[in-house]
């Protein structure tokens, strides 16, 4: 909104009713024009219309575009070297570190930004353990982030609790703040800078909701670690029988997805934390993946892409008759939904399950068409893996992905994220694995008979399949087989599963040539785990796959 314009919007009049007495002057945010605090989700809404910031479409979705930015600006991502912490982070591709005085600058700039101009605050908590969670305020400059914002964190309604929240940590994004690289030490005009010491997180110049997600989950993955807390990239269910499952992977593999189990109920479809209580969702809401969505594949999720609450982002929809089109991608193949957590039929509604988990999964999408589907892995093969973090980036998650899936290694399944070295994720979640006799597996959901292009994606329906037989305990009585190149156990047979699927040599014309891409992608894990292997034991690192060559 223009700041030279003088009306009224349609939530003026209650902008100040939930307000907080910590007011943003605390931020050094003064001179404001209308704060719009903790509106209410029907609010919101009119507030986007009317600014023109989204279109309603048919059922009720808002419909929203991120504009150049797309999906998260990974490259882009920095963290301030300050003396409490610069010897606990893990530097490098993913914690690029950038100055005090480079923050201070940009603050300064932030704040001189914000002058007469409109926000949009909410003051709400990540993490849904009491004795963890964490009170975090979101401030924005436009409304549609600020309901972004609400689907994705843990709200309360309560006027006493609103009016004296004070924040822990502080994300302010605003979408039109172009950096200048030589004045902010950004190496674009786009930046997303973490300050620990400062506890305040500045997103510019991009619209993509995700970036408001992620960066609380980086700082909780920080700051949860030094509470026993292991922080986890990871999506979890729980069974009738409190038998909790936990989904690892990146983007595209399939977390979100296969965590929506009707015969289970959901925790959470991405960020959690393994505590001595048990698991516990980081987020209030979900926020899926929605190209080429299908009813009948994911209907809990496709079921939300058509309700009133759920943000749609760079989703196409025909201008007169308001309905989705799910199978578009001319905008991005990244399409993503959000919506509040609720919105999933069975659902741990508190986000907190006191018990620990019976199976954890890792989730890998291989590219190559080599890997079997499913592979139970023991302690030190659960590290190695962990630590490796092997998949395919799929087209769209980050900016700058082609449509061809790009072979990745993304340590602990969501290294953009983790703020610590691997090993001391690793180490956490191994002290879990074995105190609470939890089995861990490798599932495929890549693709077979041929690489990318020239086989096809495993069946949907097969890995549901092969995650039942787990959860059931039915693959506890199968015979298995040591796959010969990473020593891993493969099952023979499992029920409503052809063997030939469990056999992935079995789907390619030319053995050799399968052969020759499996040896191939043992040598890129094992020249991707030189740079893990000082802070591992000898047993982890021998977990690893052997080249052809060396097998007797």
């Amino acid at each position: 909104m223009s700041k030279y314009l003088e009306f009224n919007t349609p939530a003026k009049k209650e902008a100040n009713e939930l307000a907080s007495d910590y007011k943003l002057s605390n931020h050094g945010l003064i001179n404001l024009d209308t704060v719009y605090w903790n509106l209410s989700d029907s609010a919101l809404y009119e507030e986007i219309i009317f600014r023109n910031e989204g279109k309603l479409a048919y059922q009720g979705p808002l419909i929203v575009k991120t504009g150049k930015h797309t999906a998260r600006a990974a490259a882009d991502k920095y963290v301030v070297k300050e003396q409490t912490t610069e010897d606990k982070i893990w530097w490098g591709e993913h914690n690029r570190p950038i100055s005090v005085d480079k923050f201070n600058t940009l603050l300064t700039r932030v704040q001189a930004y914000c002058q007469h101009e409109e926000l949009f605050v909410l003051d709400c908590y990540a993490g849904a353990d009491p004795e963890y969670r964490m009170p975090i305020r979101i401030i924005t400059e436009k409304a549609w982030h600020n309901l972004f914002a609400r689907n994705m964190f843990i709200t309360t309604d309560d006027r006493d609790e609103l009016k004296q929240f004070v924040p822990e940590f502080t994300v302010i994004a605003l979408p039109d703040l172009i950096l200048d690289p030589k004045i902010d030490g950004t190496q674009s005009e786009t930046g997303i800078i973490l300050n620990f010491g400062e506890r305040t997180a500045i997103i510019a110049n991009s619209l993509y909701g995700g970036e408001i997600k992620k960066s609380v989950f980086t700082v909780l993955n920080f700051l949860l670690t030094f509470n026993d807390v292991l922080p986890m990239h990871c999506s979890a269910n729980v069974g009738p029988k409190e038998d909790v499952a936990l989904f690892f992977g990146l983007s595209g593999t399939g977390k979100t997805t296969l965590s929506a189990d009707p015969s289970r109920d959901l925790i959470g479809d991405d960020e959690h934390g393994w505590s001595a209580n048990g698991v516990f969702n980081f987020e209030g809401g979900c926020y899926a993946k929605v190209i080429r969505l299908s009813a009948e594949n994911e209907p809990q999720i496709y079921a939300c892409t058509r309700r009133f609450g759920t943000i749609l982002e760079n989703v196409v929809h025909d201008p007169v008759t308001r309905r989705i089109d799910l199978d578009d991608d001319i905008m991005t193949e990244n399409t993503r939904a959000s919506y509040p957590i609720e919105f999933i039929p069975n659902v741990v509604l508190d986000g907190l399950v006191n018990s620990h988990p019976k199976n954890v999964i890792f989730l890998t999408c291989d590219a190559s068409g080599v890997m079997p589907p499913i592979a139970r892995l023991n302690p030190e093969q659960a590290q190695y893996h962990f630590i490796s973090g092997y998949t395919s980036k799929i087209a769209g998650t980050e900016i700058g992905l082609g449509i061809e899936p790009q072979i990745t290694f993304s340590a602990c399944f969501g290294a953009p994220f983790m703020v610590r070295h691997p090993s001391e994720y690793a180490a956490m979640l191994k002290q879990r694995l074995m105190k609470h006799n939890a089995q861990c597996w490798l599932v495929n959901t890549g693709w077979v008979g041929g690489r990318f292009g020239v086989g096809k994606r495993i069946s949907i329906r097969h890995t549901r399949n092969l995650l039942n037989a787990v959860l059931d305990g039915k693959l506890d009585k199968v015979q298995y087989r040591q796959d010969k190149l990473f020593g891993y156990e493969v099952p023979v047979s499992c029920p409503d599963v052809p063997e030939d699927v469990l056999q992935p040599s079995n789907s390619w014309g030319d053995k050799k040539e399968y052969w020759k891409k499996y040896d191939a992608l043992a040598a890129r894990f094992i020249e991707n785990f030189k740079f893990f292997e000082k802070g591992c034991s000898q047993e982890v690192c021998d977990a690893g796959p052997k080249r052809l060559a060396n097998v007797k």
